[in-house]
């Protein structure tokens, strides 16, 4: 989704240079030869003060070692590492491997490699037979109109389609207001924006800018979300204004048209939306007239400066649109550290290693986007591990999850918590790390921070803990902006932290926030700040090592998710 800050020199220990400094094993000491009396007893020591032992093992979080696991796995060899794709199943294998190195078991029971948690999908597209008839003629996928659908067309089904005016409802123009329950119905509607007489767009931008409305692609489609949405319509028919917007449509809409879905293999059909864009001649044929007809009523707006009745008397129509099913297998990698006197319970370090694959022969490596946090897991699960070898274990059990499918709607981690390998009423919290490798343009040159998301959501305690943590240790700004529920960018529902909170389980998601390089195949290994990263995991190691340490688990003690 989404500066440097180093330990102080006194601090920024390697694991052996403060070994050396602690003694262990019998020790010897000369004394010379004399009577006992001859000096006064010596006052005792005052006792010396614990270890930290957390502060070695987070310096051993570096720059060159995360930059030398995500230049692996954010290469173009790696195909994007899209769900099911093989780049992705490289990276699953570069995982396990990883795990396995370091000294993790494999905690996956019944799988053929017990750091793969395999599990079945269904690749979802739209038929290319996907066709809609009005008054005999039969308009064709990719020629006249482009869709996403849900299923509910899967055979032929007849539809009745209501005008709803350009489908805006803000204030001083309402489109909706006068059309009664719309709730299973088949809307048509105009893109493009309503204008006045002169010209001049009856609901203009804020600060100077164009509205929204007006704006063509993913603007002037989210911008009428908010007031379709509630209404419930079973299908959306979007009428481009011109033949030239129609053709510019699957550039526009990149991503989002003809855009293969996923979904469980056991899984019920999901009812989601079913939204059709149009040419100029489609939609006039819905609407039982001619492209000149859909330009007066544009000039009757333009006279009126607000909505008019509907002039039209819309067609029955019939679509049918199918789904294409394909099913395939894809992984969750996990790796596990056993605990000492509190085993039993869990904490969760997880991020997600999929991205967007490749498109038209261009990889989108995902560098930030996850492979920041992918390697962000790597990182501290091998610094718990060297700190159980060193005989320094966490009390409480350590789960390093790597999720699959994030990108297609948070289905690894949806996955797991459905099918945890261990209970979630042991699971103690999971901090979840999604883009932590760029410094976004609201902090740049203002130092060292991080987003944090979730903290408060389910337990104080949690919140409380996190913040201690970061004053204890050269602490970084940390930034609440995503946390706040009218954020528009909802970000707390956007990663995999939010499965385990739907299950009660306390979370911390942490995130450098969004860039122009957000999603697009820009998004590169060379881009990333690696020492501000290896900074932002170093607070996020001792987190979690806090978290497995301390004698009571975190409570939670609000029930909201």
């Amino acid at each position: 989704m989404l500066k440097p800050i180093y330990l102080a020199a006194a601090l920024a220990l390697t694991a052996g240079a403060v070994a050396a400094q602690v003694p262990t094993g019998k020790i010897k000491v000369k004394a010379k030869p004399g009577r006992a009396s001859a000096a006064p007893p010596a006052a005792p020591a005052p006792p010396a003060a614990p270890t930290d032992w957390s502060l070695p093992y987070a310096a051993a979080i570096t720059p060159d070692g995360l930059k030398q696991d995500l230049s692996v796995l954010a290469s173009d060899a790696y195909e994007g590492r899209e769900t099911g794709q093989k780049g992705q199943k490289m990276a699953a294998d570069y995982l396990a491997k990883a795990f396995a190195a370091d000294g993790l078991a494999g905690p996956v029971p019944g799988s053929d490699n017990p750091y793969i948690q395999h599990f079945q999908m269904n690749r979802v597209r739209v038929d290319p037979a996907t066709s809609v008839q009005v008054g005999g003629k039969t308009y064709a996928l990719g020629k006249d109109f482009y869709a996403i659908v849900d299923g509910t067309f899967a055979t032929a089904t007849p539809v009745q389609p209501v005008f709803a005016g350009y489908g805006i409802q803000t204030a001083g123009y309402a489109d909706f207001a006068a059309l009664g329950d719309l709730k299973g119905k088949d809307l048509v509607m105009l893109l493009g924006e309503p204008l006045g007489p002169k010209g001049q767009p009856l609901l203009p931008g804020k600060d100077g800018k164009p509205s929204p409305y007006g704006t063509p692609g993913f603007p002037e489609l989210m911008a009428r979300t908010p007031a379709i949405r509630p209404l419930m319509p079973r299908s959306t028919f979007f009428v481009e204004p011109t033949a030239e917007a129609f053709a510019a449509a699957p550039k526009l809409y990149q991503g989002l048209l003809g855009r293969e879905q996923l979904a469980f293999a056991d899984a019920a059909p999901r009812r989601g939306q079913n939204l059709f864009i149009v040419s100029p001649e489609m939609g006039a044929a819905l609407l039982g007239t001619k492209p000149a007809g859909l330009a007066k009523y544009a000039k009757a707006v333009a006279q009126a400066g607000k909505p008019v009745a509907s002039p039209f008397k819309p067609a029955t129509a019939t679509v049918q649109a199918p789904q294409k099913k394909e099913p395939f297998t894809t992984e969750n990698v996990l790796g596990y550290l056993e605990g000492t006197d509190k085993k039993d319970e869990i904490v969760v370090v997880s991020a997600h290693y999929d991205h967007l694959g490749t498109k038209d022969g261009v990889v989108y490596n995902g560098a930030d986007d996850d492979g920041s946090g992918t390697v962000s897991v790597l990182a501290m699960a091998r610094a718990f591990t060297q700190a159980k070898k060193d005989g320094h274990g966490p009390r409480r059990s350590v789960l390093f999850l790597a999720n699959t499918g994030e990108e297609e709607g948070l289905l690894g981690s949806q996955y797991y918590t459905d099918h945890p390998v261990f209970p979630l009423e042991n699971t103690v919290t999971d901090l979840n790390i999604d883009m932590v490798g760029r410094v976004d343009s609201v902090h740049l040159g203002k130092g060292d921070y991080v987003y944090l998301v979730g903290d408060d959501k389910l337990s104080s305690e949690l919140h409380t803990l996190s913040e201690a943590t970061n004053q204890q240790y050269n602490p970084v700004a940390l930034d609440y902006k995503y946390n706040d529920p009218a954020d528009p960018e909802r970000i707390y529902y956007r990663s995999d932290h939010y499965n385990f909170a739907k299950h009660k389980v306390p979370v911390i998601f942490y995130t450098s926030g969004l860039h122009p390089d957000y999603h697009k195949p820009t998004d590169d290994v060379d881009k990333i700040d690696f020492p501000a990263m290896a900074r932002r995991d170093q607070l996020i190691f001792h987190t979690a090592w806090a978290l497995a340490n301390r004698d009571a688990r975190v409570v939670v003690d609000s029930a909201k998710p």
